[in-house]
């Protein structure tokens, strides 16, 4: 991929001083600096995802409360993932001129400000337009703190850090869910709300005293709206970036349908589980947080292609075992299809960062863009495949996707091209 003339260099903000001589290589695994960035970051995605998916629990019990159908509670989800992806990009040239930390910074604090405002919603348009303001506010921690991985840390534990970021952002989703759904039974939607948010705010102080100064970053000036459009062509044309958005786009939003739409069936027929029990199903989110983890040391031996590849197999093989009625075999499919998810998702965050040699906060931005609109417009369809059709036509939806992700990969991938493994050289083409 060719090396575009984005950005000029300028003055720095204190908190991204350019990098020191010893800081060449990036902190390596094992040191202090390296363990405090991920433990800062572990941080940021319980205050991100917990908020962003919080209502995904008590989805049942909003469309009760509020008299309105599966598919426009899980608005409540849709729009606060399509408010991340619309600014994904501005946050990512945000963050280019006042540095990643910042930008973190202001995203995570508005965003749990505006999350203590959703249980007032005093109506269901209220609800929807506070999720999507919230939404916006959390754009700003996805696509950076990618980048400021791949800036921070020594490349060849590049893909480790982001395997384990993503294993913490699995956390946060799943402290969010469970929280909501034990609350939400026993006190309502309103309850489950405020709850997650108090969670969010103690995660965002303990990202703000443990985050450490970026020294890997130095800032630059915008080359204006023509400048971030040659940034953002040069990874439009690169069918390796284009492959990973598409990836995103498909895994994430079938994804996010699944657990959208099976709360729904097991409060139905012939299940009949109470809100408190079906909030336990997230507990699959743990096999997410070790498969992620696993996912980055897999792919230093056997490719990045590989396991992404063998992730999304995953998935299919997990989702067709939910087609049975049979609930012991549903929550083992479940288990799959998540730590198969999951694997997936963080070789291809991990992935795209490498790709791209210049405008990596760019980059990663419309990954994250294609990975919440496939959140806000599959997640939301598959309510309306869910209604019409059952259960078995949304599995055998998803599964269609997972099965066309792995053929894209395995096509636009190669075996042995270069980049194919952690080892290999940014930007390398």
């Amino acid at each position: 991929m060719p090396h575009l003339p984005l950005l000029r260099r300028t003055a720095v903000p204190a908190d991204s001083q350019p990098a020191l001589a010893g800081h060449a290589a990036g902190h390596a695994k094992g040191s202090a600096a390296y363990r405090k960035i991920l433990a800062a970051l572990a941080f940021a995605g319980v205050a991100t995802f917990a908020q962003l998916y919080s209502t995904q629990a008590v989805l049942p019990l909003m469309a009760a409360e509020l008299q309105v159908t599966a598919a426009e509670a899980a608005l409540t989800i849709s729009l606060a993932t399509v408010g991340l992806a619309v600014t994904v990009l501005p946050w990512s040239f945000l963050a280019d001129r006042i540095g990643r930390v910042r930008a973190m910074t202001w995203g995570i604090l508005a965003a749990t400000v505006l999350g203590l405002l959703v249980p007032l919603a005093t109506t269901f348009p209220m609800l929807l337009g506070l999720r999507m303001l919230e939404g916006m506010a959390l754009g700003g921690i996805p696509a950076i703190a990618i980048a400021y991985l791949n800036e921070e840390v020594n490349k060849a534990h590049a893909a480790l850090a982001a395997g384990t970021y993503v294993a913490g952002t699995t956390l946060g989703g799943l402290a969010g869910r469970l929280l909501a759904g034990v609350t939400g039974e026993l006190w309502g939607w309103r309850a489950a709300a405020l709850s997650v948010s108090v969670l969010a705010a103690v995660a965002a102080v303990l990202f703000l005293a443990l985050v450490p100064r970026a020294q890997g970053f130095t800032a630059a000036a915008a080359g204006g709206f023509r400048g971030a459009l040659r940034t953002l062509a040069g990874h439009s044309r690169n069918p390796r970036l284009l492959a990973l958005y598409v990836q995103a786009f498909l895994l994430m939003g079938g994804f996010v349908a699944v657990y959208n739409y099976l709360g729904f069936r097991l409060s139905g027929e012939p299940f009949s589980l109470p809100a408190g029990i079906i909030s336990l199903i997230f507990l699959a989110y743990l096999s997410g947080t070790v498969s992620s983890r696993w996912a980055g040391g897999l792919a230093a031996r056997f490719g990045r292609r590989t396991v992404l590849i063998s992730g999304t197999v995953l998935m299919a093989a997990g989702l067709a075992l939910t087609l049975t009625t049979m609930l012991p075999l549903i929550l083992a499919g479940l288990l799959l299809f998540t730590g198969g998810f999951f694997a997936a998702h963080s070789i291809g965050a991990g992935w795209t960062g490498a790709i791209a040699a210049t405008g990596r906060a760019q980059a990663a931005s419309l990954y994250n863009l294609a990975y919440y609109l496939g959140s806000s417009v599959i997640g939301w369809a598959g309510g309306l495949v869910f209604q019409s059709l059952g259960w078995q036509a949304l599995a055998l939806t998803v599964i269609g996707l997972a099965c066309t992700t792995a053929v894209i990969t395995a096509v636009v991938h190669p075996a042995g091209t270069a980049g194919g493994t952690p080892a290999a050289p940014a930007g390398a083409c």
